[in-house]
């Protein structure tokens, strides 16, 4: 198994920007403000031939006792115990806090192998950043600048050392293991997101708070179930553009939308206590833009008389019209009713997204639907389609071969669409078809003059 490094400190003190370099990317927010990771964040990092697991954690507080600070560090001290190694990082430039203390005396007595770190020290003498520290007790500390990656390759090769000499049986994994089905799961803040991902796995994997915006950066879980493997994107919630009002909470919105465009299926969260919202309407039409399977659950449904249930569907037929294609469920993340045939639903529209479409069973299903219906003449001009086949997948693309084709109206795109689907059990993917004409050899060439 690859060893797991847990990147440890109090708030502000760069370990999401630590855990951007070994990662080699730029998953974990980072900004110059305290408390902006919360959830604990993993990512895979490899030095040479030596791949390992990163967890980020957000500012550690061990004797908070209530609030987003006790949650935060409830999930800090789960990273810890997952962990090999913990790099407990420090910063240079503020010196030793009685904060770092509180961290060193919880560290000690987790038992768990520690290196601590001393970070922002680029420009600054070794002895004069390092001296106050070795109050802490916990040997000659490391020196690194994460922003610069100064010193952090030697840092994580002296890390997996340790980490290898506890278990020197244990081969290195060098596979990258199957990740599955990425499920983003979106909607606007305290609409349950964090408490349906913790549902889906079983256990307390991210904060669920009742407090709108408590998650703030996207959280990937992998997981598996009835044998399938799987990855869950938890998100911050989107709000309307006019309520954005941190500079954090804009950042958070753009890791959702990515989130959105790297996921294979979408689970659109709504909130059944409240009105289906304009924008839920917008988080709807940008994932139906950026071509993504979709889910609709709505959420907290057990809390709902029959009537107000009765309210809550005609609302979603008139606001979400669009979203048709998808299958919708009615379900209580909290209590885990109805979440098995959400996750079939969400097979189902993973398969349909990249469903291989052979030429002639395209080109078949285009004859018949012509059959059925022609498109209608534009002036002396009827659109004539000959052929179809597959342009892509995720979503599915089919492209008609034909000429005459910019005359067909979107009335008749919209048939078309609707019997393809219909042939080919298109359930829970957006499907986009592009018409191609050929040239009218008989058309007149501009005259040169």
């Amino acid at each position: 198994m690859k060893p797991v490094i847990a990147l440890v400190g109090r708030p502000n003190v760069g370990k999401s920007t630590l855990f951007n370099r070994l990662t080699r990317s730029r998953d974990a927010l980072v900004a110059d403000m305290p408390g902006l990771t919360r959830d604990r964040h993993y990512g895979e990092g490899r030095i040479g031939e030596r791949p390992f697991l990163v967890i980020d954690t957000g500012g550690f507080e061990p004797v908070a006792k209530e609030g987003i600070m006790h949650e935060m560090a409830l999930q800090t001290r789960q990273a810890i115990a997952e962990a090999d190694i913990v790099i407990f990082i420090v910063d240079g430039r503020q010196g030793l806090t009685p904060h770092d203390k509180t961290v060193t005396d919880f560290l000690r007595k987790s038992g768990r192998k520690c290196m601590l770190v001393v970070n922002k020290a680029e420009g600054m003498k070794y002895t004069s950043v390092v001296a106050e520290f070795y109050e802490l007790g916990m040997g000659d500390p490391y020196v690194i600048s994460a922003a610069h990656g100064d010193g952090v390759v030697d840092l994580v090769d002296e890390s997996l050392d340790l980490a290898f000499a506890q278990r020197p049986d244990e081969p290195a994994e060098l596979e990258k293991p199957d990740r599955g089905v990425k499920i983003a799961i979106v909607g606007r803040p305290n609409v349950g997101k964090s408490t349906l991902v913790n549902t889906l796995i079983g256990e307390q994997r991210v904060i669920a708070f009742d407090m709108p915006g408590t998650t703030r950066d996207s959280i990937e879980v992998p997981f598996e179930r009835d044998g399938k493997h799987y990855t869950l994107i938890d998100t911050a919630g989107i709000r309307r553009r006019g309520k954005v009002f941190e500079a954090i909470e804009k950042f958070s919105v753009v890791k959702t939308l990515q989130s959105i465009s790297e996921a294979n299926v979408v689970i659109l969260l709504l909130d059944a206590q409240q009105d289906i919202s304009e924008q839920d309407a917008h988080i709807a039409g940008f994932i139906l833009e950026s071509g993504r399977a979709l889910v609709v659950a709505v959420n907290k449904w057990d809390g709902l008389r029959s009537d107000e249930r009765d309210e809550i569907k005609i609302d979603l037929d008139r606001k979400l019209d669009f979203l048709s294609f998808a299958q919708t469920h009615f379900i209580s993340a909290l209590k885990a009713t109805n979440i098995a045939p959400m996750l079939k639903s969400v097979d189902a529209a993973y398969a349909a997204a990249t469903a291989d479409l052979s030429t002639p069973r395209l080109t078949r299903a285009l004859i018949e639907a012509v059959e059925k219906q022609e498109p209608r003449r534009k002036g002396s001009i009827r659109p004539k389609m000959r052929y179809a086949h597959q342009g892509g997948q995720n979503p599915p693309i089919i492209v008609i071969h034909g000429n005459s084709l910019d005359a067909v109206s979107e009335p008749y795109k919209r048939f078309l669409e609707k019997h393809f689907r219909d042939t080919f059990n298109l359930v829970g993917t957006p499907l986009r078809i592009e018409f191609r004409g050929g040239k009218n050899p008989y058309a007149r060439a501009p005259s040169k003059g």
